[in-house]
């Protein structure tokens, strides 16, 4: 893909906070590759210069007035961006624009989105590669597909379709998870570009105790996002297993069915009918895709 055909209808969001020690050469460097395209900054409520410095070197600059959270940036850049194509990368130097090329080359193809997939020695910590790990299974067991990254801020994609599931999007550090897994649940093709992803520059705002509980959470919105039977289902079959286990022991002790029985029996029915309400909603939900 020539960056000459494909420039004047791209938009390139970098969402930033804290960031004026590495924006400026992000900025620099995404100009250099796509001089033609549309550069979009959206300072996220920073107490440093980063918006100052991220005008000076050309970018497109929107404030937040106070910190919204990274999907709440990516959310404002996509409405204000004016190209047909989307791309986001961070602003911390950790993506080099000269790997885009690959991303939008794949949409060329005829994917919608394109995702850069990092290897593992792409990760922050050993903890982090193990999060994304569990993440990337859980979400491929759930969708049917090979997801390499499920968590990568490094994508292209087709701005009519990701408008179409901003309402979708957190405000916190999971949009990319979500939005991968809206199109998937849509049918929109997908692929994965492996990419390298170096080390960022200053500190991470990732918080390891407060960000693992909203991770776990994340977990739960995957499944109900995608398919909630193929969590629910499970669990209320092991309900029912261990209800009908449970009868099955009291009958030949104490001759008679007990309300421990008749409770887990219970669970197992609730569990699979709000299963199965979620999984009514997720089809009205992605009806209008």
């Amino acid at each position: 893909m020539s960056q000459e055909s494909n420039s004047v209808a791209l938009s390139i969001v970098i969402p930033a906070k804290n960031e004026a020690a590495s924006i400026s050469s992000v900025v620099a460097a995404a100009k250099t590759e796509y001089p033609e395209a549309e550069i979009i900054v959206v300072d996220d409520g920073s107490t440093d210069n980063t918006a100052e410095v991220a005008g000076q070197a050309g970018a497109r600059v929107i404030c937040h007035p106070e910190s919204l959270g990274n999907g709440a940036a990516v959310k404002t850049g996509a409405r204000a961006a004016r190209g047909e194509i989307l791309a986001f990368m961070d602003g911390d130097g950790q993506h080099d624009p000269r790997e885009l090329g690959k991303l939008l080359d794949k949409l060329d193809a005829g994917y919608q989105m394109a995702i850069g997939a990092r290897d593992s020695g792409s990760h922050a910590s050993v903890g982090k590669l193990f999060a994304n790990g569990f993440y990337n299974e859980l979400a491929s067991m759930l969708s049917g597909r090979r997801i390499l990254d499920l968590t990568s801020g490094f994508r292209a994609v087709r701005a009519n379709l990701f408008k179409q599931f901003l309402y979708l999007l957190p405000n916190g550090f999971s949009y990319p998870t979500t939005i991968t897994m809206a199109f998937l649940r849509s049918g929109y093709p997908v692929c994965f570009e492996p990419i390298k992803a170096a080390d960022r520059v200053g500190k991470s705002h990732i918080r390891p105790v407060r960000d693992g509980v909203r991770f776990l959470v994340i977990i739960f919105k995957i499944a109900t996002l995608y398919s909630p039977l193929k969590i629910f289902l499970p669990i209320s079959g092991l309900f029912f297993v261990t209800g009908l286990g449970y009868y099955a022991y009291t009958y030949f002790t104490v001759g008679r069915l007990t309300n421990m029985s008749v409770l887990v029996f219970s669970a197992a029915v609730i569990v699979f009918l709000i299963g199965l309400i979620s999984e009514q909603i997720t089809s009205l939900t992605y009806s209008k895709s």
